[in-house]
């Protein structure tokens, strides 16, 4: 009987922790070949067959502490049984029978140790990966388990279960899905914002306007009998900007190499309908006052949102606003309405705190506002000026009256 013990493993080690058997009783083992892997404080080593054989038997198991010198596994060699049959020769029947029955139910018993081959650092991949190595089918030698086998299987685990997850995903979409037609107005729509975004390279600058002292004025107005939109006084001071600022007021036609200064001013109104968003116009708005402009802005919206434009209704605007301050929203990078080369949108108005003259601290009611425009016909520059000549005269309304007189 051959007996393999925990030889001294060196680095001042004198005890280790098995960590699994490679084979089990009554397995055959070659000489040299993987018993038992140890794990020490420092390193993890595999301890070899000293001859071939057949286990015999194994007295600890995974996760016992052993000492250099101790007993862990015995092996018969094929001299010891090849004189285990000569004595049996010398044995009557019944005796030979009964040492055979032995012998087979020696080498049947149950193998809780078997384990697949693979180096210790193999292994230590895969602990580390959560892999569990006895599950995978090595491609080396005698089916050992190598590196890139760990490494497929963990790959092969991620596939399946994103596939998992894609099926089940789609299992439960075919319990709660609605076909709707893509048509109509939603497709149109669809198309003109895809060109848009395809064709023009998009910058949007925001910035904050105060609208104290312009609610005031709009207050007073309430009080003499006159109800006007804040977005009425939004788009007369528009267009007081494009005229100062002609690019905003411009078609781009690239393939002629060609800027188009309009030198009309008709400001779309973008409005949310049922259907989808739906941009009429109010044409040659630089000619009309503030009241004329409320209530063609109120007649567009109410024919919009009950189905009732017109095609002429929604042609030859040469600049969009976008007031979508009465929905709650802060801030968007809406697209621009193709040909025209910008969009100005007003959001949701809020009262904060503002640092005013010798450091005061004042309620006011300021709104957010985003220019988005056209990059290749204008630059940032351009876009902030834009702005800031529209927040002094909506910040300032005595000055929005001066330019329209």
């Amino acid at each position: 009987m051959v007996q393999v013990k925990l030889s001294d493993i060196g680095e001042g080690m004198n005890e280790g922790e098995i960590s699994h058997y490679f084979v089990g009783v009554g397995d055959e083992v070659s000489v040299d070949q993987p018993l038992v892997e140890i794990q020490t404080d420092k390193m993890v080593a595999e301890i070899p067959a000293p001859a071939a054989g057949t286990v015999a038997s194994i007295h600890y198991k995974a996760g016992d502490m052993v000492t250099v010198g101790t007993v862990i596994m015995e092996i018969t060699t094929e001299a010891e049984f090849t004189a285990s049959l000569s004595e049996m020769s010398n044995t009557p029947l019944q005796s030979i029978s009964t040492t055979v029955a032995k012998k087979i139910n020696a080498t049947t018993v149950t193998n809780p140790y078997n384990r697949v081959l693979a180096a210790p650092y193999t292994r230590k991949i895969a602990r580390e990966l959560g892999v569990d190595i006895e599950q995978i089918q090595g491609t080396g030698p005698a089916g050992r388990v190598l590196d890139q086998d760990v490494y497929q299987a963990v790959e092969q685990a991620e596939t399946d279960k994103w596939t998992e997850k894609q099926e089940n995903a789609t299992a439960k979409m075919e319990h709660v899905q609605e076909e709707i037609r893509f048509s109509g107005i939603r497709k149109r729509i669809a198309e003109r914002m895809s060109y848009s975004v395809q064709t023009i390279p998009h910058v949007t600058h925001y910035d904050e306007v105060d609208l104290t002292h312009l609610l005031a004025e709009r207050n007073v107005l309430k009080e003499m009998g006159e109800s006007v939109s804040i977005a009425a006084f939004f788009i007369k001071a528009v267009v007081i900007c494009l005229k100062e600022f002609p690019m905003f007021n411009a078609q781009l036609e690239a393939e002629k190499e060609i800027i188009r200064l309009l030198k009309h001013y008709s400001i779309g109104i973008a409005t949310h309908t049922e259907d989808g968003l739906m941009v009429p116009v109010i044409r040659n708005a630089d000619q009309k006052s503030i009241r004329s402009i409320n209530e063609e802005m109120k007649t567009l919206v109410k024919k919009a949102k009950a189905g009732d434009l017109r095609s002429a209704d929604m042609k030859q605007g040469t600049f969009t606003v976008n007031n979508v301050g009465p929905l709650g929203g802060i801030a968007a990078t809406p697209i621009i309405n193709h040909p025209e080369t910008a969009i100005m949108t007003f959001y949701k108005t809020k009262k904060i705190p503002v640092v005013i003259k010798d450091d005061a601290i004042e309620v006011r009611s300021v709104m957010n506002v985003s220019v988005t425009f056209d990059h290749r016909v204008m630059d940032g520059a351009h876009s902030i000026a834009f702005t800031n000549r529209f927040k002094e005269l909506i910040e300032h309304p005595t000055k929005l009256l001066l330019e329209l007189m």
